[in-house]
């Protein structure tokens, strides 16, 4: 070889190599080494796989809010104000919609337990017996302990269940039930610097109060990211590890998931080549509705790739979306003409796929139906999600005082 052509390929070695060098850094700060090796390797649907009006494919859109009105510590008449908002906008903007089974919009408010005020709850409550959506359990903690989180969970579930109406109970052992978002997403404990949880050992701590299903994931571009996604799967407590959630049991159709395993029902998580950073570098697409990023049909199609499903029952689509619905900006998008029109464009859309029968629902709703897929049910069953639950509906209480000491 020629002393020039040694140079050239020298050249192109070092070239290539700061190449891989950049490509690396850029994975590294946006934490996709947690994540890329699976998406890379994931098998993908088959194009020729289709759906018909005779067997069409089912999609369930759920909307997870991590509703904290007290973000960015505004006065309590502006924090009130923001969930003012929500309850007189929602209605009047989305009950014009209605999905394949005639239902509206549907968005279950994940609420805080570190930012309780019964008249932010009774708000809520108010909207949510309207029938446009649910409230669950949302919590931001930080050096916590198992019998710190226990005592949280324990308090919150209750005066939620008693004092509010919301949440449910389990009609067979009279369990109060919830499902849960974590609070920066910290999961287990699963920060590598340990901050905003505390607890090892938490999956055990949800079962043990009630939690039915986990909707934290996902949390990319966070360092709490699984190294599952686009999954439902059942993750059990590892004991002296954190994150246990890194791995678990993908749900099947006819199996029954240990009792000591917890339900995790993950939104979609891709690359988005068609948004690229610079011209060059994919956006990911984390299934995460803000200000500048509402819903539109092109991320739709992100969602629908993303093929999220019970193992057995492709059929069966589920979509859970996830926001922070009371911090201004966001309140505008969620509440303003972009999510109008998203909602505009996928009826037009489903006018279009006649296969498609599309459904918006609640967390709840989206975990009986995942235990549905598993049971082997073909063609969802709505009116038997809702006599298997026990939910009061009484008169709001007016009284101001919590029911509790918060931990904020």
């Amino acid at each position: 070889m020629s002393p020039l052509s040694v140079i050239y390929v020298s050249i192109c070695i070092s070239l290539l190599l700061v190449l891989a060098a950049a490509v690396w850094c850029a994975i590294r700060a946006r934490n996709m080494q947690y994540w890329l090796p699976a998406y890379l390797s994931a098998k993908r649907r088959d194009p020729k796989v289709s759906f018909s009006p005779e067997q069409p494919r089912h999609i369930f859109i759920a909307v997870c809010d991590h509703f904290e009105p007290e973000w960015g510590n505004p006065t309590k008449a502006e924090a009130i104000a923001r969930v003012d908002r929500w309850c007189e906008e929602y209605p009047s903007r989305f009950s014009q919609f209605s999905d394949s089974r005639g239902q509206v919009p549907q968005h279950t408010f994940f609420y805080p337990q570190d930012q309780y005020a019964p008249e932010y709850l009774n708000r809520l409550a108010s909207l949510c017996k309207q029938g446009y959506g649910d409230v669950e359990i949302h919590l931001h903690h930080d050096h916590d302990s198992a019998e710190g989180l226990r005592q949280k969970m324990n308090e919150f579930r209750e005066t939620l269940f008693d004092r509010h109406g919301l949440l449910r109970k389990d009609p067979q052992t009279g369990e109060i039930l919830y499902s849960f978002i974590h609070g920066n997403w910290a999961l287990c404990n699963s920060r590598p610097d340990g901050r905003w949880c505390g607890v090892d050992n938490e999956i055990d701590i949800l079962l043990e109060t009630g939690c039915y299903a986990d909707l934290t994931m996902p949390s990319a571009p966070s360092n709490t990211q699984t190294e599952i996604i686009n999954s439902i799967y059942y993750a059990k407590n590892c004991p002296g590890e954190r994150k246990s959630q890194n791995q678990g049991v993908h749900a099947q159709v006819g199996q029954t998931p240990e009792s000591d395993s917890l339900l995790m029902i993950q939104g979609p998580l891709r690359l988005d080549w068609s948004q690229r950073k610079w011209g060059v570098m994919p956006r990911i697409e984390n299934s995460d509705l803000h200000a500048g990023r509402p819903g539109t049909v092109n991320r739709l199609q992100h969602w629908l790739a993303a093929d999220v499903h019970v193992t057995g029952r492709p059929d069966w689509t589920f979509i859970k979306l996830h926001t922070h619905g009371a911090k201004p900006g966001n309140i505008d998008t969620l509440l303003g003409p972009e999510t109008v029109a998203f909602h505009t464009e996928l009826r037009a859309e489903a006018e279009r796929h006649p296969e498609w029968k599309y459904y918006y629902v609640t967390a709840w709703e989206m975990a009986a139906l995942i235990h549905q897929a598993e049971q082997g049910v073909a063609i969802p069953d709505f009116d038997a999600i809702h006599e298997h639950s026990l939910h009061p509906v009484k008169p709001l209480e007016k009284t101001d005082l919590p029911a509790f000491s918060s931990s904020k």
